[in-house]
């Protein structure tokens, strides 16, 4: 009979990918100051954005900032990418989930350039969204990522963005 090593549980898997995340998204600050959350099932990230009446631009349109809404959907681009970048780590045990604090944390992909497309106004409500990585090399990541609220069908919000990927570190 051959010695196979037993699974973890479900409970250590799913422990160790939420200290990790949480330690990914405490680590900038800017996150936390807009209220964003990301809700995580099993690789796949969709950042949310809670309501909160300092997210609105101008009160008498009641709308969402435009530059929250940019935020937003480029903090989810790098979370994403981040997220991606270190799934094979945090899947081996080759990454310390215990050692990722603030300053033992992974460098975060820099944006070479981010164009958002706003499709309609935001509405004071939850917003969510994904991004779907389009290419992801050693030094170089694409990105397309989409907001929506109430109905996943009608975004309004989506954008592009290119990003110079952190170097491994050994």
């Amino acid at each position: 009979m051959s010695a196979r090593s037993k699974p973890e549980a479900v409970q250590v898997v799913k422990k160790r990918r939420d200290a990790a995340l949480r330690a990914l998204v405490d680590g900038v600050p800017y996150i936390s100051f807009l209220g964003i959350e990301f809700d995580r099932r099993g690789d796949e990230l969709t950042g949310v954005l809670p309501f909160s009446d300092k997210l609105i631009g101008n009160p008498l349109l009641q709308a969402l900032h435009g530059g929250v809404t940019a935020s937003f959907l480029e903090v989810t681009s790098i979370i994403t990418l981040s997220w991606e970048y270190l799934w094979e780590d945090l899947e081996s045990g080759a990454l310390a989930v215990d050692k990722m604090d603030a300053t033992h944390l992974p460098r975060l992909p820099k944006t070479i350039d981010f164009t958002v497309d706003y499709l309609r106004s935001g509405l004071p409500r939850d917003a969510y969204a994904r991004a779907r990585i389009n290419r992801s090399g050693r030094r170089y990541a694409s990105v397309h990522v989409e907001a929506w609220q109430d109905n996943r069908s009608k975004l309004f919000a989506q954008a592009t963005g290119h990003f110079l990927m952190p170097q491994r570190r050994d």
